[in-house]
């Protein structure tokens, strides 16, 4: 249901409502439309949002860390990087998702709904069913 332009009684001033959400991306606020578009940028710009790509990286240097020996357990790399394990816990988890939807994120063709906090939340562990959750989030490449 549309709401009609409304015009003050001297018609001086018509008033339009539009149903907009405003999210923050990698520090930027983004206008987008109920449907999900970005009405903001500029179209079919690719973004590349920060947090999520450190956030992979870190996940990978960690599992490294893990598997070359450096550290032997999670409360290792907390206690080293000062930080909270359950976050540590989560950020790796990131190194179970599809190598096509890593790909999409760093390469900045993710949906502006996909937020950190997203991936940092229980995915499934299989890569197909990753694609159905995340999969109006990312622009996967189909090989």
């Amino acid at each position: 249901m549309k709401a009609k332009p409304r015009v003050t009684d001297d018609g001086r001033t018509v008033t339009v409502r539009v149903p907009i959400s405003i999210h923050r991306r990698g520090g930027r606020k983004l206008v987008l439309a109920p449907s999900g578009m970005n009405v903001t940028a500029a179209p079919a710009r690719r973004h590349i949002d920060d947090a999520m790509v450190k956030a992979i990286a870190r996940a990978f240097r960690w599992r490294e860390m893990l598997e070359n020996g450096e550290y032997a357990t999670i409360r290792e790399i907390a206690n080293a990087e000062k930080i909270n394990e359950s976050y540590v816990g989560r950020v790796l988890r990131l190194t179970l998702l599809a190598p096509d939807i890593i790909e999409a994120i760093l390469g900045g063709r993710q949906s502006a709904r996909l937020q950190l906090d997203h991936l940092l939340r229980r995915f499934p562990v299989e890569w197909s069913e990753q694609r159905q959750v995340f999969g109006g989030q990312v622009a996967v490449r189909k090989s």
